[in-house]
């Protein structure tokens, strides 16, 4: 799972936040707005039945708003629902969960809403019918009627008085009318007196008209009622006032036809005029009834448009109440969804294996804490992994620290089962026993060919080891063994035997643990060492009864020379020859195993192989040698580190086998023998020179190839077998591999071969 996907970078973290920041701003500006208008739209519905005039003016505007905000928050609804179901129509994570979420918000905001809608529409309506009551109506006609009735009584009563009270002036001249008027203020209360003449001249006054230079005269309307019916009044100050205010002053004007004194067609009629004001009180009740009827009047001819207000103001309120909930529903949705959304998508990512770090939300609510534990745990885990990881690294590196040590071991290594399968093999394995151990994993080391009796006789070392291991309480066991193959034609093992020192250990779950050592050249060399000792004793103590006897043989001849009969002195001849011939044969013997006991050690320099080969073959021209040699050299070799005496020794004993080889296969099967191949190659791979010597004798028998370099092995009649022990010798000192084999050729062996593989010599070495 590491896939590991990559951590998510400190820069789109703070986009986040920045942008969840943006989005609570706006959330919360939003909220306030809408709560303004709510407010000021149910402050103008309080206000509408005590204040029709401030409602109305405000009511386009609000009526503007209102759809204004309505239309506002439908957009951001659609826009929220087609982002929803587009995420849901994707199968985005999430997207079933906010609508439900959304849903759930928005019925239980919608619902009330709707419910409070229609109770306040029926009571609404049913409230604005009541208002317009038939007895209320009459009421306010009556009042109206009684204030009309009132004010007219009581101008009457003003006009009366005035018109009794202007019978002072009939007979008082215009001169002196002025002290009349004075009295008859008082009597009258009047406000302002002044008596007019038929042309609309003011001959007297008392009151506020005194102190006006032109009083304002009656109009000819109240002179002609005057005139017809001797009094004329109205009341003034109640026009064009709808409402009562302080500075209100209403008063009855009285005019009355004052009879003249004198007596004929020049008598010029006068109008006395009296002002006299109306109780306060009264007219402001007066006024108080008539706007009230007046209002009264008009409501109930614009009922139907004051419900449409009324009705319309709760419209607006509700889809205004309607769109904030669902609103709200999707962003508190959002709000509470959206932990749940970080919580999942993070479990999903943790599930895919993906622990980078997760993120983690700012509030302080229970979600929030959980989002944090959450990123605090998958921290954790992924801190856990990088340990596994970093252990298992550790594991993998010693894994493969000890997997090197064993393909560098040159001892071999084998795990098994308890039943002998194979699990494990190194390459010093393989390359001990010659089998490609690899190829038989999971199958019985019994099964591998040549293996079978090594196999077994492992196995019973293992149960006689695991049987007394409460005994001798060691923890391995150690055998030697001695491979041996079935055929001698075979290139493996068996062309050669293989001595192995082997041990043997038990590892846990029950697997055994076998580890085993090639000893066949410490092997050798022990026999070689034997061997060497063997000759310089049989040198010390053959060689010196050697002369005596010759000596003493050819002395016996030389003194019965002559003294006895020819069939004695013929005996006596081929005796003594007999005998000097074998002491020769035996001091030849003696100083071979002199010479190979005495090998000096090589003094190693740079030499061209090339060259010391052609050296040797002068001396096995087709002159000198009965079985002619072919050279097959590789101009390529580099000089190797070599001492030129003992390497022309070793070709020489190889010539001389190889040739030896030949000539008996020749007498064999009476045909010219075959040449006898010297070749030398250079391996650029191995950095090594190789010198192969093959002819086309018989071949060596399986027993003489496995011992083909110990002493005193040999296929030939009168042969000592030290050749080729002293080639090994030498090449053990050149630090040469020398191997032996037989050329076989679809199973028929065409002779032998022996080879040794130089290291190219260092530039500079000396």
């Amino acid at each position: 799972m590491s896939s590991h996907a990559p951590a998510r970078p400190a820069g789109s973290a703070r986009r986040e936040a920045t942008r969840a920041r943006s989005l609570r701003w706006a959330l919360g500006l939003g909220v306030g707005l809408m709560s303004a208008i709510a407010i000021v739209l149910l402050f103008l519905l309080t206000l509408a039945t005590n204040n029709r005039a401030l409602y109305e003016r405000n009511f386009s505007w609000l009526v503007a708003v209102n759809v204004l905000v309505a239309v506002v928050l439908l957009a951001v609804i659609l826009w929220g629902g087609i982002r929803l179901l587009l995420r849901l129509r994707k199968g985005r994570f999430g997207s079933r969960l906010l609508l439900k979420l959304a849903a759930i918000f928005a019925l239980v905001g919608v619902v009330p809403g709707v419910l409070i809608y229609v109770v306040s529409y029926q009571f609404v309506s049913r409230s604005i019918e009541t208002w317009f009551d038939v007895e209320v109506e009459g009421a306010l006609n009556a009042g109206v009627n009684l204030a009309r009735t009132t004010l007219d009584t009581i101008a009457g009563d003003v006009a009366a008085n005035t018109r009794t009270a202007s019978n002072q002036l009939v007979n008082v001249p215009d001169a002196g009318a002025g002290l009349v008027l004075e009295r008859m203020r008082d009597q009258l209360g009047a406000n302002d007196l002044i008596l007019w003449s038929a042309s609309g001249q003011a001959l007297a006054s008392a009151g506020k008209s005194l102190l006006t230079l032109n009083p304002e005269r009656p109009s000819l309307q109240m002179q002609r009622q005057a005139q017809q019916q001797r009094v004329a009044w109205q009341i003034e100050g109640l026009d064009d006032v709808t409402e009562p205010r302080p500075d209100l002053h209403v008063s009855v004007r009285v005019l009355v036809l004052v009879g003249n004194p004198r007596v004929g067609l020049l008598a010029e009629p006068r109008y006395l005029e009296a002002t006299v004001a109306l109780p306060p009180a009264l007219v402001t009740n007066a006024l108080a009834v008539q706007q009230a009827n007046r209002e009264y009047q008009e409501r109930s001819l614009a009922r139907v448009g004051l419900r449409r207000m009324y009705i319309g103001t709760l419209t607006l309120s509700l889809f205004l109440a309607v769109f904030g909930a669902v609103l709200l529903a999707v962003v508190l949705g959002n709000q509470l969804a959206r932990p749940l959304l970080v919580l999942a998508d993070g479990v999903r990512e943790v599930a895919a294996g993906n622990l980078a770090p997760k993120a983690a939300l700012e509030s302080h609510d229970e979600l929030g804490e959980l989002t944090r534990a959450f990123a605090l745990m998958t921290q954790q885990l992924a801190d856990a992994r990088g340990a596994a990881d970093r252990s298992m690294q550790q594991l993998d590196g010693a894994r493969a620290r000890l997997q090197t040590i064993l393909d560098n071991l040159t001892a071999g290594v084998i795990v098994m089962d308890a039943r002998g399968h194979i699990r494990t093999t190194n390459p010093g394995a393989t390359r001990i026993l010659k089998v490609p151990l690899a190829a038989w994993q999971g199958k019985p080391l019994a099964d591998v060919p040549e293996l079978g009796a090594f196999a077994q006789a492992v196995q019973q070392q293992f149960e006689a080891f695991l049987g007394s291991m409460d005994h001798h309480g060691l923890d391995h066991w150690q055998h030697a063994f001695d491979l041996h193959g079935a055929s001698s034609a075979t290139a493996g093992l068996a062309s050669e035997g293989i001595s192995l020192v082997a041990r043997g250990a038990e590892l846990p779950g029950n697997a055994r643990l076998l580890v085993f050592d090639d000893i066949s050249e410490i092997v050798s060399a022990q026999r070689t060492q034997a061997w060497g000792e063997v000759a310089r004793r049989l040198a010390h103590e053959i060689k010196n009864p050697l002369t005596p006897i010759q000596l003493s043989a050819e002395r016996l001849a030389l003194k019965l020379e002559g003294k006895l009969a020819p069939a004695e002195q013929a005996i006596l001849t081929k005796s003594v020859n007999t005998i000097v011939e074998q002491v020769d044969a035996m001091k030849r013997l003696v100083n071979e195993f002199r010479d190979y006991a005495r090998l000096p050690s090589a003094q190693l320099h740079p030499l061209d192989l090339n060259e010391l080969v052609s050296d040797v073959l002068h001396l096995y021209g087709e002159e000198n040698a009965a079985v002619p040699v072919r050279a097959e050299l590789d101009p390529a070799c580099p000089r190797v580190a070599g001492d030129a005496q003992q390497l022309r020794q070793v070709v020489h004993n190889l010539l001389q086998n190889a040739q030896d080889a030949s000539l008996q296969s020749s007498t064999q099967t009476r045909q010219p023998p075959a040449p006898v191949c010297l070749r030398t190659s250079w391996n650029p791979t191995t950095h090594r020179v190789r010198l192969t010597v093959s002819d086309s004798g018989p071949g060596f028998p399986e027993h003489i190839l496995r011992r083909a370099f110990e002493p005193y092995v040999t296929t030939k009649p009168h042969g000592t077998g030290l050749g080729l022990a002293v080639v090994k010798k030498i090449a053990l000192e050149h630090r040469a591999r020398v191997d032996i084999s037989n050329r076989v050729d679809d199973g028929v062996v065409h002779g032998a071969q022996v080879s040794l593989s130089f290291e190219a010599a260092q530039q500079g070495a000396g």
